[in-house]
């Protein structure tokens, strides 16, 4: 376990929990290597200049997860450039609403990459750099979807559900070898973009602490990355106090 001094790579930095973690991490003394696709490069240098305004360390990355030469150059760069990858974490959401009908095969192919096949290149490139020093925490971030399906969520559903798989099979392998895998499953509407544009009250509900707000989702987050291996969490479910599950 180390909180300085290394690199924290989030997978999917967005203006949500993508950022919030990577600013939770960042302000634990790693630098913040934050990641999305290309044509997002404006908003990601953006939130890296946030990082730094506020005293941190952060460097941005346009690249697209689901591919396999551009993820193990990623990982290279970020090792030779920054240091040492103490923590990666997989934040894609990938969440779609199709009636099965209307689910087309490209739109499951799609879904499944970028939700779970991103996952496992991101899972096997992070495996890869740490387990030679034996150290790492690996982090996938999960839905509702990945424990339970629901109608109109096939694709994201299997898609989710692979992941967790994923982290499961990662952690009984890896475990041993000295790096932590946890999988969050993350239960509820998140404070952002689009609960803002979908949830009339959402201010309402946010000063009662009804949605989950990022900040907090990513000091769970710190806090796995934290744990001591006698006591390590592989799955952990965050929900607001109000949610019905």
């Amino acid at each position: 376990m180390s909180t300085s001094g290394g690199a924290c790579v989030v997978i999917g930095a967005g203006d949500g929990v993508g950022g919030a973690i990577a600013k939770a991490f960042a302000a634990e003394g790693l630098t913040a290597c934050v990641t999305r696709r290309p044509r997002h490069i404006d908003q990601l240098e953006q939130l890296a200049q946030e990082i730094r305004a506020a005293g941190g360390q952060a460097r941005a990355f346009g690249v697209d997860a689901r591919e396999e030469a551009d993820m193990a150059d990623l990982f290279d760069t970020i090792e030779r450039e920054v240091g040492p990858i103490e923590v990666v974490v997989f934040n894609i959401g990938a969440n779609v609403r199709f009636p099965i009908l209307e689910t087309t095969s490209r739109v499951f192919t799609k879904v499944w990459e970028m939700a779970c096949f991103a996952g496992f290149l991101t899972g096997r490139e992070a495996a890869r750099v740490m387990t030679p020093r034996g150290r790492g925490t690996l982090i996938f971030t999960g839905a509702t979807a990945s424990v339970r399906g629901r109608e109109g969520f096939a694709a994201f559903a299997a898609a989710k559900a692979g992941l967790r798989a994923l982290a499961q099979s990662l952690a009984r392998e890896l475990g041993p070898k000295g790096l932590h895998v946890a999988h969050v499953v993350v239960d509820g509407a998140i404070d952002g973009v689009f609960s803002r544009e979908n949830i009339p009250d959402l201010e309402a509900r946010l000063a009662e602490d009804k949605v989950l707000k990022s900040a907090d989702i990513a000091q769970a987050y710190v806090a796995l990355h934290r744990q001591r291996r006698s006591a390590w969490t592989h799955e952990l479910d965050l929900r607001p106090w109000s949610e019905t599950w």
